[in-house]
Protein backbone atom coordinates (compact mmCIF):
# COMPACT_ATOMS: atom_id res chain seq x y z
CA UNK A 1 0.00 0.00 0.00
CA UNK A 2 1.81 3.17 -1.15
CA UNK A 3 1.92 6.04 1.33
CA UNK A 4 1.60 8.77 -1.28
CA UNK A 5 -1.16 7.50 -3.56
CA UNK A 6 -1.29 5.27 -6.59
CA UNK A 7 0.40 7.79 -8.89
CA UNK A 8 3.01 9.00 -6.39
CA UNK A 9 6.44 7.64 -5.49
CA UNK A 10 6.90 4.17 -4.09
CA UNK A 11 7.18 3.44 -0.38
CA UNK A 12 10.94 3.02 -0.67
CA UNK A 13 11.38 6.55 -2.01
CA UNK A 14 8.77 8.25 0.19
CA UNK A 15 11.14 10.19 2.40
CA UNK A 16 13.84 11.13 -0.11
CA UNK A 17 11.28 12.22 -2.72
CA UNK A 18 9.91 15.04 -0.58
CA UNK A 19 11.93 18.30 -0.90
CA UNK A 20 10.57 19.64 2.36
CA UNK A 21 11.60 16.44 4.12
CA UNK A 22 15.14 16.57 2.74
CA UNK A 23 15.40 20.21 3.79
CA UNK A 24 14.11 19.33 7.26
CA UNK A 25 16.64 16.52 7.65
CA UNK A 26 19.46 18.88 6.65
CA UNK A 27 18.37 21.57 9.11
CA UNK A 28 18.10 19.05 11.94
CA UNK A 29 21.61 17.72 11.33
CA UNK A 30 23.12 21.18 11.02
CA UNK A 31 21.33 22.44 14.11
CA UNK A 32 22.53 19.63 16.30
CA UNK A 33 18.96 18.79 17.30
CA UNK A 34 19.39 15.08 16.69
CA UNK A 35 18.63 13.78 20.19
CA UNK A 36 16.29 11.00 21.28
CA UNK A 37 12.69 12.03 21.92
CA UNK A 38 9.37 10.35 22.61
CA UNK A 39 6.23 11.83 21.07
CA UNK A 40 2.75 10.51 21.84
CA UNK A 41 -0.17 10.74 19.43
CA UNK A 42 -3.86 10.24 20.18
CA UNK A 43 -5.71 8.49 17.36
CA UNK A 44 -9.16 7.10 16.69
CA UNK A 45 -9.57 3.45 15.76
CA UNK A 46 -9.96 4.14 12.05
CA UNK A 47 -6.74 6.18 11.99
CA UNK A 48 -4.88 3.44 13.82
CA UNK A 49 -6.15 0.85 11.36
CA UNK A 50 -4.86 3.00 8.51
CA UNK A 51 -1.29 3.16 9.78
CA UNK A 52 -1.24 -0.49 10.85
CA UNK A 53 -2.33 -1.64 7.41
CA UNK A 54 -3.15 -5.14 6.23
CA UNK A 55 -1.40 -7.67 8.48
CA UNK A 56 0.66 -4.83 9.97
CA UNK A 57 2.51 -4.21 6.72
CA UNK A 58 2.13 -0.42 6.72
CA UNK A 59 3.43 0.22 10.24
CA UNK A 60 6.26 -2.26 9.63
CA UNK A 61 7.32 -0.26 6.57
CA UNK A 62 7.10 2.97 8.56
CA UNK A 63 9.37 1.55 11.25
CA UNK A 64 11.91 0.28 8.73
CA UNK A 65 12.06 3.48 6.66
CA UNK A 66 12.02 5.99 9.49
CA UNK A 67 14.21 4.15 11.98
CA UNK A 68 11.81 5.21 14.75
CA UNK A 69 10.12 2.88 17.21
CA UNK A 70 6.35 3.08 16.68
CA UNK A 71 4.24 1.43 19.37
CA UNK A 72 0.43 1.31 19.46
CA UNK A 73 -1.42 0.84 22.75
CA UNK A 74 -3.47 -2.31 23.18
CA UNK A 75 -7.09 -2.60 24.21
CA UNK A 76 -10.64 -2.34 22.96
CA UNK A 77 -10.68 1.46 23.07
CA UNK A 78 -12.24 4.06 20.77
CA UNK A 79 -8.95 5.93 21.09
CA UNK A 80 -5.41 4.57 21.03
CA UNK A 81 -2.02 6.03 21.92
CA UNK A 82 0.66 5.83 19.25
CA UNK A 83 4.13 6.35 20.74
CA UNK A 84 6.98 7.37 18.44
CA UNK A 85 10.50 7.18 19.90
CA UNK A 86 13.86 7.81 18.33
CA UNK A 87 16.31 10.48 17.19
CA UNK A 88 14.55 13.61 16.01
CA UNK A 89 15.31 12.95 12.34
CA UNK A 90 13.68 9.51 12.66
CA UNK A 91 10.67 11.06 14.40
CA UNK A 92 10.22 13.56 11.58
CA UNK A 93 10.38 10.79 8.99
CA UNK A 94 7.75 8.80 10.90
CA UNK A 95 5.50 11.87 11.16
CA UNK A 96 5.91 12.49 7.43
CA UNK A 97 4.83 8.94 6.60
CA UNK A 98 1.82 9.13 8.91
CA UNK A 99 0.80 12.56 7.59
CA UNK A 100 1.07 11.49 3.93
CA UNK A 101 -0.82 8.28 4.68
CA UNK A 102 -3.66 10.29 6.20
CA UNK A 103 -3.63 12.64 3.22
CA UNK A 104 -3.93 9.60 0.95
CA UNK A 105 -6.92 8.40 2.99
CA UNK A 106 -8.58 11.82 2.63
CA UNK A 107 -7.99 11.80 -1.13
CA UNK A 108 -9.45 8.31 -1.47
CA UNK A 109 -12.49 9.20 0.62
CA UNK A 110 -13.18 12.23 -1.57
CA UNK A 111 -13.33 10.11 -4.73
CA UNK A 112 -16.84 9.03 -3.68
CA UNK A 113 -17.81 12.36 -2.16
CA UNK A 114 -19.43 15.52 -3.52
CA UNK A 115 -17.19 17.73 -1.37
CA UNK A 116 -15.26 20.33 -3.35
CA UNK A 117 -12.67 21.38 -0.77
CA UNK A 118 -10.09 18.98 0.61
CA UNK A 119 -9.98 18.87 4.42
CA UNK A 120 -6.59 19.23 6.11
CA UNK A 121 -4.63 16.40 7.66
CA UNK A 122 -5.07 16.48 11.44
CA UNK A 123 -2.85 14.94 14.11
CA UNK A 124 -3.27 15.15 17.88
CA UNK A 125 -0.20 15.18 20.08
CA UNK A 126 -0.37 14.36 23.79
CA UNK A 127 1.86 16.79 25.69
CA UNK A 128 2.51 17.17 29.46
CA UNK A 129 0.47 20.13 30.70
CA UNK A 130 3.58 21.61 32.35
CA UNK A 131 5.09 22.14 28.87
CA UNK A 132 2.02 23.70 27.29
CA UNK A 133 2.73 27.14 28.75
CA UNK A 134 6.07 27.25 26.91
CA UNK A 135 4.36 26.07 23.74
CA UNK A 136 1.75 28.82 23.96
CA UNK A 137 4.22 31.51 25.01
CA UNK A 138 3.61 34.81 26.76
CA UNK A 139 0.33 36.20 25.50
CA UNK A 140 0.18 33.41 22.92
CA UNK A 141 3.32 34.70 21.16
CA UNK A 142 5.02 31.32 20.64
CA UNK A 143 2.04 29.47 19.24
CA UNK A 144 1.33 32.44 16.96
CA UNK A 145 4.91 32.29 15.70
CA UNK A 146 4.61 28.55 15.01
CA UNK A 147 1.36 29.05 13.10
CA UNK A 148 2.75 31.84 10.96
CA UNK A 149 6.10 30.19 10.18
CA UNK A 150 4.71 26.74 9.33
CA UNK A 151 1.27 27.47 7.90
CA UNK A 152 -0.23 24.82 10.18
CA UNK A 153 -3.11 25.39 12.58
CA UNK A 154 -2.17 24.59 16.18
CA UNK A 155 -4.62 24.38 19.07
CA UNK A 156 -3.74 23.54 22.70
CA UNK A 157 -6.65 22.10 24.69
CA UNK A 158 -7.59 24.11 27.75
CA UNK A 159 -8.42 21.05 29.86
CA UNK A 160 -6.27 18.08 30.69
CA UNK A 161 -7.18 14.68 29.30
CA UNK A 162 -9.15 12.51 31.79
CA UNK A 163 -7.21 11.10 34.74
CA UNK A 164 -3.91 12.54 33.50
CA UNK A 165 -1.68 15.62 33.57
CA UNK A 166 -1.48 15.80 29.77
CA UNK A 167 -3.21 17.96 27.19
CA UNK A 168 -4.06 17.38 23.56
CA UNK A 169 -2.30 19.59 20.99
CA UNK A 170 -4.11 19.47 17.64
CA UNK A 171 -2.16 20.20 14.45
CA UNK A 172 -3.92 20.64 11.11
CA UNK A 173 -2.60 21.46 7.67
CA UNK A 174 -0.70 19.97 4.76
CA UNK A 175 1.73 17.14 5.53
CA UNK A 176 4.71 19.45 4.93
CA UNK A 177 3.28 22.10 7.26
CA UNK A 178 2.66 19.46 9.93
CA UNK A 179 6.26 18.23 9.73
CA UNK A 180 7.59 21.79 10.12
CA UNK A 181 5.21 22.33 13.04
CA UNK A 182 6.25 19.13 14.82
CA UNK A 183 9.90 20.17 14.44
CA UNK A 184 9.25 23.46 16.22
CA UNK A 185 7.20 21.78 18.93
CA UNK A 186 10.09 19.35 19.53
CA UNK A 187 12.45 22.32 19.99
CA UNK A 188 10.12 23.80 22.61
CA UNK A 189 9.84 20.48 24.43
CA UNK A 190 13.63 20.12 24.52
CA UNK A 191 14.11 23.67 25.80
CA UNK A 192 11.36 23.35 28.43
CA UNK A 193 11.36 19.84 29.99
CA UNK A 194 8.28 18.70 31.97
CA UNK A 195 8.05 19.92 35.54
CA UNK A 196 7.19 17.37 38.21
CA UNK A 197 5.71 13.94 37.61
CA UNK A 198 3.59 13.39 34.52
CA UNK A 199 0.50 11.16 34.75
CA UNK A 200 0.09 9.79 31.20
CA UNK A 201 -3.30 9.67 29.55
CA UNK A 202 -4.64 6.16 29.06
CA UNK A 203 -7.73 5.83 26.86
CA UNK A 204 -10.71 4.22 28.54
CA UNK A 205 -11.89 0.85 27.20
CA UNK A 206 -15.07 0.83 25.17
CA UNK A 207 -18.21 0.16 27.17
CA UNK A 208 -19.39 -3.44 26.92
CA UNK A 209 -23.00 -4.19 27.94
CA UNK A 210 -23.83 -7.21 30.10
CA UNK A 211 -27.14 -9.09 30.05
CA UNK A 212 -28.48 -11.96 32.14
CA UNK A 213 -30.54 -14.71 30.53
CA UNK A 214 -31.38 -18.16 31.79
CA UNK A 215 -29.21 -17.72 34.85
CA UNK A 216 -26.14 -16.98 32.71
CA UNK A 217 -24.28 -13.68 32.23
CA UNK A 218 -23.38 -12.62 28.70
CA UNK A 219 -21.32 -9.78 27.25
CA UNK A 220 -22.32 -8.30 23.89
CA UNK A 221 -19.53 -8.27 21.32
CA UNK A 222 -20.66 -7.08 17.92
CA UNK A 223 -23.69 -9.14 16.95
CA UNK A 224 -22.96 -11.98 19.36
CA UNK A 225 -23.60 -12.69 23.05
CA UNK A 226 -20.51 -14.23 24.65
CA UNK A 227 -20.91 -16.16 27.95
CA UNK A 228 -19.31 -14.23 30.79
CA UNK A 229 -16.97 -15.82 33.39
CA UNK A 230 -18.66 -17.95 36.02
CA UNK A 231 -18.03 -15.57 38.93
CA UNK A 232 -20.44 -12.91 37.68
CA UNK A 233 -23.08 -15.51 36.86
CA UNK A 234 -22.82 -17.00 40.37
CA UNK A 235 -23.08 -13.56 41.92
CA UNK A 236 -26.21 -12.82 39.90
CA UNK A 237 -27.77 -16.19 40.81
CA UNK A 238 -26.99 -15.56 44.48
CA UNK A 239 -28.65 -12.17 44.30
CA UNK A 240 -31.77 -13.57 42.62
CA UNK A 241 -32.10 -16.38 45.16
CA UNK A 242 -31.26 -14.51 48.34
CA UNK A 243 -32.03 -10.84 47.86
CA UNK A 244 -35.22 -9.55 46.24
CA UNK A 245 -34.63 -6.25 44.48
CA UNK A 246 -36.31 -3.33 46.20
CA UNK A 247 -36.95 0.20 45.01
CA UNK A 248 -33.85 2.34 44.69
CA UNK A 249 -32.79 3.92 47.95
CA UNK A 250 -34.10 0.99 50.04
CA UNK A 251 -32.35 -2.12 51.28
CA UNK A 252 -33.75 -5.47 52.38
CA UNK A 253 -30.86 -7.66 53.63
CA UNK A 254 -31.62 -11.36 53.34
CA UNK A 255 -28.91 -12.39 55.80
CA UNK A 256 -26.09 -10.83 57.85
CA UNK A 257 -23.14 -9.89 55.71
CA UNK A 258 -21.32 -7.06 54.11
CA UNK A 259 -23.64 -4.76 52.20
CA UNK A 260 -22.05 -3.75 48.90
CA UNK A 261 -23.52 -1.57 46.14
CA UNK A 262 -23.44 -3.27 42.76
CA UNK A 263 -22.81 -0.48 40.23
CA UNK A 264 -21.29 -2.40 37.35
CA UNK A 265 -20.21 -5.74 36.01
CA UNK A 266 -16.60 -4.71 36.64
CA UNK A 267 -17.19 -4.16 40.35
CA UNK A 268 -19.23 -7.32 40.65
CA UNK A 269 -16.49 -9.44 39.20
CA UNK A 270 -13.82 -7.66 41.24
CA UNK A 271 -15.69 -8.80 44.36
CA UNK A 272 -15.00 -12.37 43.34
CA UNK A 273 -11.31 -11.72 42.71
CA UNK A 274 -11.55 -11.19 38.96
CA UNK A 275 -11.29 -8.17 36.66
CA UNK A 276 -13.72 -7.98 33.79
CA UNK A 277 -12.55 -4.74 32.21
CA UNK A 278 -16.16 -3.65 31.67
CA UNK A 279 -17.55 -0.21 32.30
CA UNK A 280 -20.38 0.79 34.58
CA UNK A 281 -23.98 0.28 33.53
CA UNK A 282 -26.28 3.34 33.64
CA UNK A 283 -26.97 4.65 37.17
CA UNK A 284 -30.70 4.08 36.66
CA UNK A 285 -30.13 0.32 36.87
CA UNK A 286 -28.18 0.44 40.15
CA UNK A 287 -29.34 -1.97 42.84
CA UNK A 288 -27.95 -2.79 46.24
CA UNK A 289 -27.12 -6.40 47.08
CA UNK A 290 -26.02 -8.19 50.24
CA UNK A 291 -23.05 -10.53 49.88
CA UNK A 292 -22.44 -13.13 52.65
CA UNK A 293 -19.12 -12.73 54.45
CA UNK A 294 -17.86 -16.19 53.55
CA UNK A 295 -18.24 -15.41 49.81
CA UNK A 296 -16.73 -11.93 49.93
CA UNK A 297 -13.08 -11.88 48.93
CA UNK A 298 -11.85 -8.28 48.49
Amino acid sequence: MPFSGATGPSEESLWSSRPACREMESKVSEGGLNVTLTIRLLMHGKEVGSIIGKKGETVKKMREESGARINISEGNCPERIVTITGPTDAIFKAFAMIAYKFEEDITNSMSNSTATSKPPVTLRLVVPASQCGSLIGKGGSKIKEIRESTGAQVQVAGDMLPNSTERAVTISGTPDAIIQCVKQICVVMLESPPKGATIPYRPKPASTPVIFAGGQAYTIQGQYAIPHPDQLTKLHQLAMQQTPFTPLGQTTPAFPGEKLPLHSSEEAQNLMGQSSGLDASPPASTHELTIPNDLYRP
